[in-house]
C-alpha cells in the first residue's frame, strides 16, 4: 500500500496483498480506528472513491486501484489487531533465525523444534507467536496461519503480510494444502497402507485439553497412513497424511487403532514409551508441506528431523533415506470431497445444536456405554476398534505382517464401502 499525503483527502494505491479484498476489510486492515459506521457513511455520501468512482462497503478492490479517502482516522500502533512491537532478546532473535527454512515476500517457513508452543496460553511465556517480531523488519507483523502441537516438530508456515495470510488460510481451510508427517509408533499395524476414519470430539471433563473418539457426536476425521519400515514387532516408522484438521487428530487416531505415537503419554499412557535408548520425547514430525503460493507456483518445503527423532530412527535400524522412496503420493482432496466435507460439517453442526437443546430440556446425562471402545469406521489396522482392511492387496516389506486372506486385492483405501 502506498500513500500520497494531502491536507484534504488521502489517496492510497491498493497493494498486491489487498487484491480482491472488500472495502470495509481494507479499512479494518489499514485504518483500524475508522469504524464501520464511518466507512458506511463515507461510502453512502460518495466521499470514498475507487479510481474516481463511488464505492460501497462491499466493493471488491483490485491491486493497482487508487482509493480516495476523506481526512480522519489515522492508523495508530496497537489498534485493530496491530500490536506494539516488543524488544526481543539476543537469544530470542537467534532462536527465530535458526528456525527459518525459507522465506520470501509472502511467506516464512519455519522448522519448529519440539517443546516450543505455537501460541501462548496459560503460563506459556515462550512460543512462536511471541517471536514473530523478529521477522517483521519494517513491514507488517507476520501472522500464524496454522498450528502444530507444542511437542510436535516440523514445518510451520508463517504469512508475512495480511494478504498472504488470507490466501494461505483459504488453502488450509479448503484442504488443498498437503501435510505429510513422520511418526514412530508402538507396535506394527497389520495393514501397511490404510485409512483411519474415526470421528473426534473433546473429551468431557478435560476442559477441552484432550480429544477422544466419539461415534455419536464427534466430527468427521480422516487420516491416511503408510508403514515405511518396522523394527520387528516392537515399533514402526509411519508416514501420516491428515485429510481433515481436527485437534490432536494423528495422535488420537494412532492410539485408537492400538499403535500410539512413541512419547505420547497423553493418549498412549505408559505403553507409548519404549525402553532402551529411545527418547521419551514425542516422535511426531511435520515432515513436508505442499501448498499453493500467492504467485501461482507450489510452495514445497521439507523439514529435517529433530535430533531425538533422528537418533531413534538410527537406534531402531531405520534408514531416513527410505522415507523418500515412496511409490505413491497421497490422494488428492478434490472439489467433490470439499463439497461432501462442507455438507458433513453443516449436518454435524445442526446435530450438535439439537443435542444442546435436548440436553438443556431434559438434563440428559452421558449415554451408558459411550466411553466404551469405538465401533467406528477405521480402515488400516485389523487390531483397531471396529477396523476393516484398507488395502488387502497392498505390497509389504520383507518381514512385514501379512494382510488377511480371502479378499480381492487392489481395493482403494477411500473406495466405496459396501455390505460386509
Amino acid at each position: 500500500m502506498s500513500r500520497d499525503n494531502s491536507d484534504s483527502v488521502r489517496q492510497f494505491t491498493v497493494g498486491r496483498d489487498d487484491d480482491d479484498i472488500r472495502l470495509d476489510r481494507w479499512f479494518k486492515r489499514h485504518l483500524p480506528d475508522v469504524g464501520f459506521a464511518m466507512v458506511s457513511r463515507w461510502a453512502r455520501t460518495g466521499q470514498i472513491r475507487v479510481d474516481g468512482k463511488r464505492a460501497d462497503v462491499d466493493t471488491r478492490l483490485a491491486a493497482g486501484q487508487v482509493l480516495r479517502v476523506p481526512p480522519g482516522g489515522e492508523a495508530k500502533p496497537g489498534l485493530g489487531g496491530s500490536r506494539p512491537r516488543r524488544e526481543l532478546t539476543e537469544a530470542e532473535i537467534e532462536l527465530a533465525d535458526s528456525m527459518v527454512l525459507t522465506q520470501d515476500r509472502s511467506a516464512i517457513v519455519l522448522n519448529k523444534p519440539p517443546g516450543l508452543a505455537t501460541q501462548g496460553g496459560s503460563g506459556m511465556k515462550e512460543h512462536v507467536d511471541g517471536l514473530l517480531d523478529a521477522y517483521a523488519e519494517k513491514g507488517p507483523r507476520p501472522r500464524l496461519v496454522h498450528r502444530l502441537d507444542k511437542d510436535t516438530s516440523g514445518v510451520l508456515l508463517i504469512a508475512r503480510t495480511p494478504g498472504s495470510a488470507a490466501f494461505f488460510s483459504k488453502r488450509f481451510s479448503g484442504r488443498t494444502a498437503k501435510k505429510i508427517y513422520w511418526a514412530l509408533v508402538v507396535g506394527v499395524p497389520s495393514i501397511n497402507d490404510g485409512m483411519i476414519e474415526l470421528p473426534l470430539a473433546k473429551q468431557p471433563g478435560t476442559g477441552g485439553e484432550k480429544m477422544h473418539v466419539d461415534e455419536e457426536g464427534g466430527q468427521s476425521a480422516r487420516t491416511r497412513y503408510r508403514v515405511l519400515d518396522r523394527a520387528g514387532n516392537r515399533a514402526a516408522w509411519v508416514e501420516l497424511h491428515p485429510l481433515t484438521g481436527r485437534t490432536h487428530q494423528l495422535r488420537v487416531h494412532m492410539a485408537a487403532i492400538g499403535h500410539p505415537i512413541v512419547g505420547d503419554g497423553k493418549y498412549g499412557g505408559q505403553e507409548a514409551f519404549l525402553s532402551g535408548t529411545i527418547s521419551r520425547k514425542m516422535h511426531l514430525h511435520a515432515r513436508r508441506l505442499i501448498i499453493e503460493h500467492p504467485d501461482g507456483t507450489p510452495l514445497d518445503v521439507t523439514a529435517p528431523l529433530p535430533e531425538h527423532f533422528a537418533n531413534s530412527l538410527a537406534s531402531l535400524g531405520f534408514d531416513e533415506a527410505d522415507g523418500a522412496e515412496l511409490p505413491e503420493s497421497a490422494p488428492e482432496f478434490t472439489k467433490d470431497d470439499e463439497k461432501r466435507a462442507a455438507k458433513a460439517h453443516a449436518k454435524q453442526y445442526r446435530k450438535e445444536r439439537r443435542g444442546e437443546r435436548r440436553s438443556r430440556r431434559d438434563g440428559a446425562s452421558e449415554r451408558p456405554g459411550s466411553r466404551g471402545k469405538p465401533s467406528g469406521k477405521s480402515f488400516g489396522s485389523k487390531t483397531g476398534p471396529g477396523a476393516k482392511s484398507a488395502r488387502p492387496g497392498a505390497p509389504r516389506k520383507p518381514g512385514g505382517s501379512r494382510p488377511p486372506s480371502g479378499r480381492p486385492a487392489g481395493g482403494r483405501p477411500s473406495g466405496p464401502r459396501g455390505k460386509r
